[in-house]
């Protein structure tokens, strides 16, 4: 099982081809120490091990793209002919990711029959989990199929069994059921999905920020482990330069005892000269102990930055949620009851009744105005191009003149459209702030996968030694937000002649569906 066990390795750190070579390697191994018998089987005393194999390199197969080979291995799977609870088990791992290839082929048909073969295996043996994983498949097939009552059914269905189940990963596969929920409910106009939408949102950021946790955790291990290294490496060759100087000690009384004028002069230049070496030495790796320790509290603060941008944003979309979703209704529904109120009076109305909706109108307003600068509704509802649109016609007058070009912008991902927005609105702070620019302008473009945002304005600028810009967003911010994104930004300024500020990133795509898929 050596074999097998590397390939583990490989497919837990998604390196697919290498782990896909070690568990061909641990498939031929099985078939030369099990043999077959009379009906061409593998022997079953060497099946698990086989059937695991199989399984693992029709996964890996699957995630390079290579469908066919993929299939091919899952129904090697589906012909062994033993019986056993753990190999029954296995071919429900491969009945449900066969469905999965098949829903990527638009197979319906036969996605459906092999996604209800897992699933009849899993209630069999009370599998919960991987139950849930079935059903969830089943359900994105008829998702795909446009059969939204259906499809929303099953979800619910799925996630019944697994709601309480607090494991990694029912964990993981419930994220994906909300979500996927929610693109049903959603097609169907119910908007609960959005409380579905947010259910999924809050096991993704649960699950980033243990990972974040983690990260932080192993880099300060790590800092704690390379500085005891360079501790020890020290303390070593401070004693070679304790035994550098003894030995030369010596050797120079030697010396004196041959040729006391001539022999010393030397001895006591090359003594020099050694010890002057060994001090730059010494302070070489003193100083590259430090840049080491700077660059990992560097790399620490980034990490810790963006965990913290990322917790406000979800922060702040949920406070927007409640206020738009919960006080403006509360309110309406106040104003609704005054105004029955007054119908009821025959005469003039109290005065005290007309305060009190005047009052809750200006709380109405005040609760819409808030929940727009938490985040904008125009951004969560139509887009980033709509949203920006908003923004420069609020803050456009006759002394500064805001246009916005946007070409082929779309709809994307809703977390990567908030960050996005979130750094232009920043930009957009600093010139009103900063730059006394009479005319500014904003681009946007989809190109390539790539999403291209340029702002400029014709203000006073700033040299590189200038503050003004950290002064507003920062530049740490900006860059953590542009790095997080995997994305460039490039700043071009100068006293008097205005500023550029051009940022590139690659598109995060709006979610779909998923198909859920079985490794054990």
């Amino acid at each position: 099982m050596c074999h097998y066990q590397i390939g583990e390795i490989f497919r837990k750190i998604n390196n697919h081809e290498k782990a896909l070579f070690h568990f061909k390697k641990s498939l031929e191994i099985a078939l030369i120490n099990g043999g077959f018998n009379e009906n061409n089987n593998i022997l079953s005393k060497n099946e698990i091990k086989y059937a695991k194999s199989l399984l693992r390199a029709g996964y890996e197969f699957f995630r390079l793209q290579d469908l066919d080979s993929a299939k091919n291995y899952y129904s090697k799977i589906i012909d062994l002919n033993f019986h056993s609870t753990e190999l029954e088990n296995i071919k429900a791992s491969a009945y449900n990711n066969l469905s999965g290839i098949y829903l990527h082929e638009s197979s319906y048909k036969t996605a459906r029959e092999y996604a209800r073969k897992a699933i009849e295996i899993r209630r069999k043996y009370n599998n919960k989990i991987y139950e849930a994983a079935a059903l969830g498949n089943l359900a994105s097939i008829y998702l795909e199929e446009k059969k939204f009552n259906d499809a929303k059914s099953i979800y619910l269905s799925a996630i019944n069994l697994i709601e309480k189940n607090t494991s990694d990963e029912a964990v993981r596969f419930k994220e994906d059921l909300y979500f996927n929920l929610a693109w049903a409910l959603y097609k169907m106009k119910d908007y609960t999905a959005y409380d579905y939408q947010e259910k999924s949102y809050l096991i993704k950021d649960d699950r980033r920020d243990k990972e974040i946790r983690k990260t932080v955790e192993q880099v300060y291990a790590q800092q704690k482990v390379d500085l005891e290294k360079e501790k020890t490496a020290l303390v070593e060759e401070q004693r070679k330069l304790e035994e550098a100087q003894e030995a030369k000690t010596s050797l120079l009384f030697a010396a004196l005892s041959v040729l006391v004028l001539f022999v010393s002069g030397v001895v006591i230049y090359n003594y020099k000269l050694r010890q002057k070496n060994l001090r730059l030495k010494l302070s070489e790796s003193k100083l590259l102990q430090q840049q080491n320790l700077e660059k990992v509290k560097s790399e620490a603060q980034v990490k810790i930055l963006n965990a913290t941008i990322d917790g406000k944003e979800t922060e702040r979309k949920l406070i927007a949620e409640i206020l738009h979703d919960n006080v403006s209704a509360l309110l309406s529904s106040a104003n609704m009851h005054l105004t029955a109120t007054r119908k009821q009076f025959n005469g003039e109305t109290p005065q005290e009744i007309e305060k009190t909706q005047a009052i809750i109108l200006e709380a109405s307003q005040k609760v819409r105005d808030l929940s727009h600068n938490l985040v904008s509704s125009v951004l969560l509802k139509f887009g980033l191009e709509y949203a920006v649109k908003d923004v420069i016609k609020k803050y456009s007058n006759s002394q500064l003149q805001f246009e916005i070009d946007a070409q082929n912008i779309n709809r994307y991902n809703q977390e990567f459209e908030i960050r996005i927005f979130n750094v232009i609105q920043e930009l957009i702070n600093n010139i009103l702030k900063h730059s006394k620019a009479n005319y500014a302008q904003i681009e946007l473009k989809e190109e390539k996968d790539q999403l291209t945002i340029l702002v400029k304005d014709d203000g006073v600028g700033f040299s590189a030694s200038s503050s003004s810009f950290s002064d507003g967003i920062g530049l740490n911010q900006v860059e953590a937000r542009v790095r997080m994104m995997n994305g460039k930004l490039t700043i071009k300024s100068g006293e008097n002649v205005g500023t550029s500020i051009f940022v590139k990133v690659p598109i995060l795509r709006k979610e779909k569906s998923t198909v859920l898929t079985s490794v054990g």
